[in-house]
């Protein structure tokens, strides 16, 4: 949309901002009255930091090259929340930077590099707060620059299994009179073949009484995969080979985009998964979308619902969350840390997908029938 000029043009008086103020990759993101929206925002948001930012009362500034680094990790910020809302904000509230935060909790990153994104958070409402007045934020994570801050929140192995049975007997299928009258057509084949009755026999009560495989398979995949949030917004039909038990997730639409993964599976989740796809082919929300999951409103999963959904399984198990750190990432921190006592840490970061540079050698050491092996261990 825009040129590649990193300096951006001033009126008599303002400073100039000597660094890209919204990267190419945010640009694309937007079309032609919100980016003029968020470009004006994001140069207000450098200038300050240029000026005022790192003491406003003194006028003192920040570097070219932190108030540069901050603007790139503000940018990265506001893309994740326009993919979680599915729509342009202008101003991120303090519970996306919440979530936000969470996520990257359980991430891969280094301590470092949570650390400098919190701090770069932090700076950005601060200029929120001053320029605006909206109101001051006080994070409720704290990440500090050694290891010690890691999360340790994940599910035991008896945690992974209650979770798993769970997940086996949640409905999640509109009941008879929730259907309108083109999904009851479409659905009454799959019914019927389901009970193994002739269509002309179904009543209200065979419809009621089945279970739905979409929860089943969601959960079951990110049990054994560790999928992240993203992962799961993103997870297409074409990942899913069912016959090789392991999803083939491309590296265009992988979450850190730079390789191609193939990703084990269990034998009964890769069932279970074929048992979805087949149940998936009859409902009209998926005709024209290759999305693996959808909500019942037709929408991709995001990382709050999916938060949600564990809760509930906790909850219906007896899992105990209320003093706990109970998001999606600690399934997938439960399988990095029981698939390394199980395998090694090898299997444990093939299966992650994880992707620094120190262990790039090592994604190919543990082949998938291993890693099947160890997840038929760990239940």
């Amino acid at each position: 949309m825009n040129g590649s000029n990193h300096k951006t043009s001033t009126q008599p008086g303002e400073i100039e901002i000597p660094f890209r103020a919204v990267a190419p990759e945010t640009e694309d993101c937007l079309n032609d009255k919100q980016l003029f929206d968020h470009r004006t925002k994001a140069e207000e948001f450098a200038r300050w930091m240029l000026v005022f930012g790192k003491n406003p009362d003194q006028v003192e500034g920040y570097a070219k090259h932190t108030a540069s680094r901050t603007m790139h990790r503000i940018g990265y910020f506001h893309r994740w929340v326009w993919e979680q809302e599915d729509e342009y904000v202008a101003f991120p509230t303090q519970d996306h930077a919440e979530s936000y935060l969470q996520e990257l909790a359980y991430d891969d990153y280094s301590a470092g590099h949570k650390a400098k994104c919190q701090q770069a958070l932090k700076r950005y409402f601060r200029w929120r707060e001053c320029e605006y007045d909206h109101d001051e934020w006080e994070p409720e994570y704290t990440f500090s620059t050694n290891n010690s801050n890691q999360p340790r929140d994940f599910l035991s192995i008896q945690e992974r299994r209650l979770i798993r049975e769970a997940a086996l007997e949640y409905r999640d299928m509109p009941y008879y009179q929730n259907y309108s009258s083109e999904e009851r057509e479409r659905m009454k084949p799959y019914i019927a073949k389901r009970l193994d009755k002739p269509v002309d026999t179904l009543s209200r009560d065979d419809w009621n009484e089945l279970s739905s495989w979409k929860f089943t398979s969601l959960v079951w995949t990110s049990l054994d995969t560790g999928l992240r949030p993203i992962e799961v917004t993103r997870a297409s039909t074409n990942w899913v080979d069912t016959e090789n038990a392991v999803l083939r997730i491309p590296a265009d639409e992988s979450s850190k985009n730079r390789d191609n993964w193939v990703v084990s599976l269990r034998d009964d989740t890769a069932e279970a998964l074929e048992n979805w796809l087949e149940e998936r082919s009859y409902i009209p929300m998926y005709d024209d979308t290759d999305a693996l999951w959808l909500t019942q409103k037709g929408g991709r999963y995001k990382s709050q619902s999916l938060g949600r959904l564990l809760r509930r399984l906790c909850d219906r198990v007896g899992i105990e969350h209320e003093n706990r750190k109970m998001s999606w990432y600690s399934i997938r921190h439960s399988v990095g840390t029981w698939m390394t006592r199980e395998e090694d840490l090898a299997a444990a970061q093939a299966q992650l997908r994880h992707k620094t540079p120190e262990t790039t050698m090592k994604y190919d050491a543990a082949p998938p029938d291993d890693r099947r092996d160890a997840l038929d261990k760990m239940g």
